[in-house]
Order: C-alpha cells, then sequence, then structure tokens
C-alpha cells in the first residue's frame, strides 16, 4: 500500500474487544455470557444509527447504558451487575496483537489516530488504561460533529486536521458497515476479519482483508 501518510482506527471491536466485559463476568453470567455480549453490542449499534437517523443525539456512553438496559432485560440478569459491567466496558482489553502492532507502526513516518463513535473522556481512559496513550497521534471523537458513523462528517474529522489527500489513509474496522463508511467516503479501508465473517454488499470493495493487525505490517 503505498502513499500512505496516516493509519486511522476503529476502536470498539477493531482495537478493543468489546466482549471483554462480559467475558469477565461468565462466572456470574452463565454459558450465555458471550450471546448476551453480542446483543448488548448489534443493540449499542442499532441505537446509534437509529438515533443518527432521527437526529436525537445521546452520546455513545448513554447509548452504552441504554442498550445495555436492554440486554439485560432481555438475557434476565441481575440488575445488581449493572455498575460492574458498565465499568468492565470502560477498561476494555485490547486485542493480544495491538500494543506490538502499534509500536512498530509508531516507528515509521506515519500519523497514528483512533476514529471512533467513542466519547473523547471514554477513549482517553481506554487508551490509558491499556497503556496504550502515547501510541497515537489523535483520538477522534463523532462528539466533534455530533452524529455516528458511518456519515461522512465523521470520516472528515482527519481529513481536516492532517490536510492530507482521503486516498492518504489507510483506515482500518472490524465492522463492515464502517470499512464501507470509510471506503465510500475515500479512504484506503482494510477489513479485519478476526471471527472469518461475509462482508456486507454496501457498494464497496475492503482495499485488503486480515485476520489480525499482525498482517498489516505486511501491508504498510
Amino acid at each position: 500500500m503505498k502513499n500512505i501518510k496516516a493509519i486511522i482506527f476503529d476502536a470498539y471491536g477493531t482495537l478493543f474487544d468489546v466482549n471483554s466485559a462480559a467475558e469477565k463476568c461468565k462466572d456470574k453470567i452463565g454459558d450465555k455470557w458471550e450471546s448476551f455480549a453480542n446483543y448488548w453490542r448489534t443493540t449499542q449499534l442499532e441505537y446509534t444509527w437509529l438515533r443518527s437517523l432521527m437526529k436525537r443525539h445521546k452520546d455513545f456512553w448513554q447509548v452504552t447504558e441504554d442498550s445495555l438496559d436492554k440486554s439485560m432485560k432481555a438475557y434476565e440478569i441481575d440488575s445488581s451487575m449493572r455498575s460492574e459491567l458498565l465499568d468492565l466496558y470502560k477498561i476494555l482489553s485490547p486485542f493480544k496483537e495491538v500494543p506490538e502492532v502499534l509500536k512498530s507502526l509508531r516507528e515509521k513516518d506515519l500519523r497514528l489516530a483512533i476514529l471512533s463513535n467513542g466519547t473523547p473522556a471514554l477513549l482517553n481512559q481506554l487508551v490509558k488504561n491499556n497503556n496504550l496513550n502515547n501510541l497515537f497521534d489523535d483520538l477522534f471523537s463523532i462528539e466533534e460533529v455530533g452524529i455516528y458513523k458511518p456519515n461522512s462528517k465523521v470520516y472528515d474529522l482527519p481529513i481536516q486536521k492532517y490536510k492530507i489527500k482521503k486516498k492518504e489513509v489507510a483506515f482500518l474496522s472490524a465492522n463492515t458497515w464502517d470499512v464501507s463508511g470509510g471506503g465510500n467516503y475515500g479512504y484506503k479501508s482494510i477489513w479485519v476479519n478476526r471471527n472469518n465473517n461475509i462482508f456486507d454488499k454496501l457498494d464497496y470493495k475492503p482495499h485488503n482483508e486480515i485476520k489480525n493487525l499482525k498482517e498489516l505490517l505486511n501491508i504498510i
């Protein structure tokens, strides 16, 4: 991949394991923990899209709380676990290869940033808790534009700051709709397909597909 000046990462599901909060409570939740975690994540994303369409914005933390409340009712999880799950969501674990890959990329003459639905406070806490705060130039939040991905205003944030061309950005996400959003905007989007999923038909084919971030080092 030539002429790349910035590598922009999605956070949730790409750098950080969104299921790790529920996994840390699996002894209390039981065998349904993974299904519950997936339901919570799906509901959370649906709420971001619906709120964008309705122009009824709530920040990502409020959406995360609302989607958890619905998910706990759906899976009949005791309300006493609510605070614990939310606290764990603030400190989600990164996928195991993430720290070393970021350190390797940091040695290159490239800007590294996160572009996320998360609030600035959530993103700062997430990277600091995992000792990744010195590896990024910027943490871009959709709160700067008040609408969620995949709205084009979100993908425009790094371009406006770095004054570079869209095609000079490598954008990585594990979410197919996000890959398509960035790709249709003009980024060179890379799909991090950790679970051997099928790509959505959204008028975009990923520039590259990788199974984990280690494979990125063979491309950049």
